[in-house]
């Protein structure tokens, strides 16, 4: 089997095909898929990143939550801790640019978001499988913060990131959906 750098290594360069115009559909479904979800429809207060460049879009999910009046909280990272803390965002001036071109929120310009507000976790990641475990990309926040989150989690993801199988460590901890553009996984 693959290594986790492998497989991180084969799976960026796979995203780096999709075209512009792809990457646009491809989200859109997947974005239509979550919005029929029903954690998602229950949520008050939606955590997920401001994905990266070759990420599932997440600025259109926030701004269709704010649009709905749900509250939307992001994460900044702390790179010595590897802890997370979540924020709630209002607008998008209360981001800020940070180490590897990660979008944040400013701190001082936010409030924290408590773990047990978030009813619904956008979990980020490189690789899921159909157990739901996932390779993500390497920094271990998120299975950090996952070891003491008490709601629900789901991922998104382009359908050819789904795999039969990925190496699983044993602080791994699966989400229990992942929504692709072809599918909602349930797993758990």
């Amino acid at each position: 089997m693959q290594s986790k750098h492998e497989w991180r290594t084969n799976m960026k360069a796979r995203l780096n095909e999709i075209t512009p115009n792809e990457k646009e559909q491809l989200d859109n479904e997947i974005k239509e898929q979550l919005f029929t979800y029903k954690h998602y429809l229950r949520a008050e207060t939606i955590g997920l990143t401001i994905a990266m460049k070759n990420e599932v879009n997440t600025k259109s999910i926030i701004e269709a939550a704010w649009s709905e009046g749900k509250k939307v909280a992001v994460p900044k990272c702390d790179p010595k801790s590897k802890q997370m803390t979540f924020y709630y965002l209002s607008e998008w001036n209360q981001l800020e640019t940070v180490y590897f071109g990660l979008q944040e929120p400013k701190p001082e310009e936010t409030i924290i978001c408590h773990t047990h507000e978030i009813d619904l976790l956008v979990v980020p990641g490189l690789i899921f499988d159909q157990k739901g475990y996932r390779i993500g990309f390497g920094g271990g926040f998120y299975d950090r913060f996952l070891q003491k989150y008490p709601n629900a989690t789901v991922s998104l993801a382009y359908e050819f990131q789904l795999v039969d199988s990925v190496p699983v460590e044993s602080f791994d901890i699966p989400v229990q959906a992942i929504i692709t553009n072809e599918q909602l996984l349930s797993v758990r």
